[in-house]
Parts: structure tokens; sequence; C-alpha cells
């Protein structure tokens, strides 16, 4: 299996407010979202989704799930950079 090692930029208007909303399980009472900690910190995917699904376990129904969630990522994510440092 190759890897994707090139990035290319995602062109949005981060002017537009979101359609469809704030999720309750994604509010901290504060002026930035999760996904603009991930894109302060340039995370990807795998990092991304880490942040993103221990940050709102137990803000939704199953908190386990998205522990287990953001393992799953953790996992990948360790995997991908065993493979791609030897």
């Amino acid at each position: 299996m190759g890897l994707i090692t090139e990035r290319r930029p995602l062109i949005v208007d981060y002017e537009e407010p979101c359609l469809i909303g704030k999720q309750k399980h994604y509010d901290n009472g504060k002026d930035y979202d999760v996904i603009d900690f991930i894109r302060d910190y340039d995370l990807n995917f795998c990092r991304g989704n880490i942040v993103k699904y221990i940050t709102r376990a137990g803000k939704k129904d199953n908190e386990m799930k998205d522990l287990l969630k953001a393992k799953d990522y953790l996992e990948r994510e360790i995997k991908y950079l065993d493979i791609k440092n030897k």
C-alpha cells in the first residue's frame, strides 16, 4: 500500500456561517471550535480525528465509543509513522 504524501489546499470561505450549525457535542462555550484548533495546528486526518473524538467523548450517547474511535485513529497514525520511518 502506497503512502499519500501530497497535500492540496482546501479552498473554503470561512467567513460564511456553517450551514449545519454548531452541534451541542462540540459546543465548548468559547469563540472557537475543535475544527479551529485542528486547523491552527495543521493536524492531519488521523490526528484531527483523535482530538475530535477525545474532545466530544462524554458529550454524546456513547463515551466509550468515542474513546475507542480516538484509539483507533491513534493506532492508525502510529502504524503509518512506523511504515513511513522504515
